[in-house]
């Protein structure tokens, strides 16, 4: 069964960056925007990351890989 806590963390992260990106784009800093939008999706890669790594593991597991 998939870790759905992750899930929800991705999502929350997202809506809390499309805020921040809609409200910095509006106040007219459209570089902070980007900035902004650009670190929510390094963040979500570090997570995912994670994530394939243990997906690795543990096909090497199963499967009795070195």
């Amino acid at each position: 069964m998939p870790n759905t806590d992750v899930i929800f963390k991705i999502a929350g992260l997202a809506i809390i960056v499309s805020v921040l990106h809609a409200v910095v784009k509006q106040a007219g800093k459209e570089e902070y925007a980007w900035l902004i939008t650009l670190t929510g999706v390094v963040i979500v890669l570090s997570m995912v990351m994670g994530l394939v790594a243990d997906l690795f593991q543990a096909v090497k597991s199963t499967f009795g890989l070195p």
